[in-house]
């Protein structure tokens, strides 16, 4: 925040009410002659006791709040000419000079329907507000500013800050950035057919869209406004009468179409305006209706464009949707943290999902226990609170994997020094290569595995699961897991006996 705000405007402070309203004749619109040229002239004598060349264009719109009404917009709002590559150059973080400026600060005076703050970080701020309110901050008093700009006939007053401060939407909430993640993220969806389409918020209040494909979105990424914002949605409807279908009764929304070339046209309707606009959907080969309301208004995920440094400048916030809460909360997981939740679901498949407070989390088969799984019922139960161990979190898929069994002791440490031991179990499982032999006494006991060599002949084709075979164990690979018996040898030892 800036030591030093004044707000500057061609309103005498003995003309205002006891609650500070202006009650004076001067109407608030411009004059676009001299009142207005002086406003530019104390922006200029600020900005020179600051010793500022150069400003940024921070959180620009167009339209809505950005147009206070008392002025119709104009064509290019107000801001034809200005920049070198058109409007394309009216976006947030872009440095301009100070006579592009004060040109902007001009057509904000003029209310032609662009808004924005200009600021240099810690020095300097150019607010413009309701009824020519104009509100410059400095890191300096700029008493020859001040000076300068009593002479022009305004008044500054100093203030504690600027009303038109930048103030987040939500302090709680964590703006996703679209950095490698996000891309990665969003190339999955495209490639599985969950995402292709792509809202690029380039302005406030101004929208470009794009169609995704795994061949073109490398380029619409290239070609990408700085500091957009951006959100992902499912595909539009191909077939164009359903998707109309979903017209409301009454009220905005906004309604997109693609036509035969590929190009996309987005166009805010009421009830009024639908016959109209579907006339014009002649032809279109997808289409789609989205609300207006935030809270009706569900992308799949959004980000927030980052400078090329990959460092996340833009104070736009998106509303936050599931998935970019979920994405906070998986921001906050790491591999081997332990957590705490809730069984939800067993699966038929035999994963077991977990609530984990800000998300589902799966537990696959082998990871509930050290020792061989079947029925994960018999150590979980749906609504259980369980502690487990995050075995990976998976940013593009937005996946958490965790694991119970790296809560207990391993077990297999004692396995190894059996090596050598003839014990008796029973066939738990006959597979082509060989039999599956448990090696403890206990229900959910260690099995090896004698391999169809490794049996006695006289054992043949007779055996069956349940059948109680004598065997020795041969080798324990604790790296792999995995035990090997032999038949075979434990007759080599009778006969040695």
């Amino acid at each position: 925040m800036l030591p030093f705000v004044y707000r500057v405007t061609k309103y005498d402070p003995a003309d205002r009410d006891q609650h500070g309203h202006y009650i004076g004749p001067e109407p608030a619109t411009s004059d676009h002659g001299p009142v207005e040229a002086a406003y530019l002239l104390a922006v200029t004598a600020f900005a020179e006791d600051t010793d500022i060349d150069l400003v940024a264009i921070r959180e620009p719109e167009i339209g809505g709040f950005a147009h206070f009404g008392l002025e119709p917009p104009i064509d290019g709002y107000g801001l034809a000419d200005l920049f070198p590559d058109g409007l394309t150059g009216f976006h947030d973080g872009a440095l301009v000079p100070i006579a592009t400026a004060l040109e902007l600060v001009r057509a904000m005076l003029r209310d032609n329907g662009a808004w924005c703050r200009l600021e240099t970080e810690g020095a300097f701020a150019v607010h413009v507000g309701w009824d020519q309110y104009l509100y410059i901050g400095s890191n300096r008093p700029c008493e020859a500013a001040l000076s300068r700009t009593r002479s022009l006939g305004l008044f500054p007053e100093l203030l504690d800050a600027s009303p038109y401060d930048f103030v987040p939407d939500s302090p709680v909430h964590e703006q996703r950035p679209a950095d490698a993640d996000f891309w990665a993220r969003l190339r999955w969806m495209v490639g599985t057919h969950r995402a292709t389409f792509l809202e690029e918020i380039y302005v406030a209040n101004a929208s470009r869209w794009h169609r995704l494909t795994s061949d073109n979105l490398e380029a619409v990424r290239a070609g990408l406004a700085p500091r957009a914002g951006l959100a992902v949605w499912p595909d539009l409807l191909t077939d164009v009468g359903t998707a109309m279908a979903s017209l409301p009764e009454e009220g905005l929304v906004e309604i997109l179409w693609e036509d035969e070339s590929g190009r996309i046209t987005g166009t805010v309707a009421d009830e009024t305006q639908f016959e109209a606009v579907i006339s014009r959907l002649a032809g279109a080969r997808a289409a789609g209706v989205l609300s207006l309301v935030a809270d009706e208004r569900l992308p799949l995920f959004t980000a927030v464009l980052p400078d090329s440094d990959g460092v996340l400048r833009a104070r736009r916030q998106t509303e936050p949707t599931a998935g970019d809460l979920d994405w906070a909360f998986l921001k906050t997981l790491r591999r081997g943290q332990v957590v705490t939740g809730t069984v939800t679901t067993i699966a038929d498949f035999g994963g077991t999902f977990v609530d984990i407070g800000g998300c589902t989390a799966l537990i696959n088969l082998p990871e509930l226990s050290w020792r061989p799984v079947r029925n994960p019922s018999d150590f979980v139960g749906v609504g259980q609170q369980i502690t487990a161990e995050i075995l990976d979190v998976d940013m593009v898929r937005e996946r958490v994997a965790l694991s119970l069994r790296a809560m207990q002791e391993d077990p297999w440490p004692r396995v190894a020094p059996r090596i050598g031991q003839v014990i008796t179990g029973p066939v738990t499982e006959i597979v082509p290569f060989g039999i599956f032999v448990r090696v403890e006494d206990r229900a959910d006991g260690f099995e090896g595995l004698v391999l169809t060599s490794e049996l006695d002949e006289s054992t043949g084709d007779v055996v069956e699961v349940g059948d109680v075979l004598t065997v020795k164990v041969i080798d324990v690979d604790l790296g792999r897991r995995r035990i090997a018996l032999s038949q075979k040898k434990t007759r080599i030892l009778r006969r040695e006996r």
